[in-house]
């Protein structure tokens, strides 16, 4: 208060004595100190966060998904602030829209790491998204934990700031073949539907290269952009196919409006999805009596109890009921509470917030997720290595509303 007084004093003495002039002098260095006081405390408790960024799509033809990730961030970050935070500081999420757009991505990127300072980031749900966003880690020096994505292409192109902890299709596609005895009657011939990106492209080809090597036919292959709703042309050439069973590769909201629009045109080959994408709106609003729809997810809540690390799965399960979220969304919500979990660890381990600090400190981070064992082996060109976690895969059937594993 007297630094305050005193400059009120100079100011007074260089003016003069004329009240008005003084009067507003007063005034505007009276508002300039408040100014920087309030400064100085913003300041102050930004210092007292670290920083999370979140890129992922909440608005746009995936947002359902992107929306579910976000949310199990945000859990994660509650319960790691509620359990005392990271290095004695709370964690914050910066939480940006790339709004289902490539472009869109790599901007959300920038102003996190430009703006916002972010030392670590998490995203970009899709394949095409994240491709976009790597060049950016290695130009500014920002590692990126992958939630979701799952084009070989991530891993193996030689970005060293590159950890994922979602399976590549490759993955998907070898842990579905042990699940094929499963399947009555057999599968004998199949056909695909995706979305026509990095993500259902990459997907169609590791499932069709994987079911192939079981002496598998492959069918017919159709593709859709990210934003079609009417599928019926791509549903009838499928249909005039005699295979049995259709891989569907794309966002929830396209799963659902394929298994609806299949089930109007009266398909007769099983639908399995791939890629973690659940139906949600087909539990309330099921489909025509006897109809059955398979889903590969990495996370199933309807047997939360059967998870490599139960206790886990509980409070992840327990915080996002609490907050009346759409059940069925735990199913995509998980990926961004252990990527949250995950950023969490190595920070602890770095001992720092610093962005190389936290890469290395990857390597060494093995933690329990919801989905399981959480720890990076390497992948790409030596030197360059690029981290990839080998998570848990499942199968779920879905059949007049109700969830059962086969």
């Amino acid at each position: 208060m007297g630094t305050v007084a005193f400059r009120l004093h100079a100011v007074s003495e260089q003016i003069g004595r004329n009240p008005n002039e003084r009067e507003g002098t007063l005034i505007k260095h009276l508002w300039m100190t408040a100014l920087a006081a309030l400064f100085a405390v913003a300041t102050a408790q930004a210092q007292e966060t670290i920083k999370i960024g979140v890129n992922e799509p909440l608005t746009g033809a995936v947002a359902a998904s992107g929306t579910y990730v976000t949310n199990g961030a945000r859990i994660g970050a509650e319960v790691v602030n509620a359990r005392g935070g990271v290095l004695g500081k709370k964690i914050e999420l910066v939480i940006e829209d790339n709004k289902s757009n490539p472009k869109e991505a790599v901007d959300a990127a920038e102003k996190l790491i430009l703006r916002d300072k972010v030392p670590v980031m998490i995203g970009a749900w899709s394949s095409t998204f994240t491709l976009a966003v790597m060049p950016k880690l290695v130009e500014y020096g920002v590692p990126l934990i992958v939630e979701t994505s799952s084009s070989g292409k991530i891993t193996v192109s030689g970005n060293p700031w590159v950890f994922r902890i979602s399976p590549t299709s490759e993955m998907e596609a070898v842990a579905f073949l042990e699940k094929l005895d499963t399947f009555n009657p057999p599968i004998k011939k199949v056909d695909f539907l995706s979305v026509n990106n990095d993500f259902g492209r990459g997907a169609a080809a590791e499932f069709a290269k994987a079911l192939a090597s079981k002496g598998i036919k492959i069918g017919v292959t159709e593709t859709m952009t990210p934003e079609a709703t009417d599928l019926s042309a791509q549903l009838a050439s499928i249909k005039k196919s005699d295979g049995d069973a259709l891989f569907v590769t794309t966002g929830v909201e396209q799963v659902t409006l394929v298994i609806k629009q299949a089930a109007e045109q009266r398909l007769t080959q099983r639908i399995i999805t791939t890629g973690g994408a659940f139906p949600d709106q087909m539990i309330a609003n099921a489909g025509p009596a006897g109809m059955a729809s398979y889903h590969i997810l990495f996370f199933s809540p309807w047997s939360a109890d059967k998870a490599k690390y139960p206790d886990v799965a509980k409070v992840y399960v327990d915080e996002w009921n609490k907050k009346k979220w759409e059940f069925a969304g735990l199913t995509e919500g998980f990926r961004g509470y252990d990527a949250v979990m995950t950023a969490v660890e190595a920070i602890k381990i770095a001992g720092k917030a610093e962005p190389d600090a936290i890469r290395q400190a990857l390597w060494k981070t093995k933690l329990h997720g919801v989905n399981g064992d959480i720890a990076f082996i390497k992948q790409g060109p030596e030197g360059k290595e690029s981290g990839q976690s080998v998570p848990n895969v499942y199968i779920v059937m879905l059949k007049e509303g109700k969830v059962t594993q086969p």
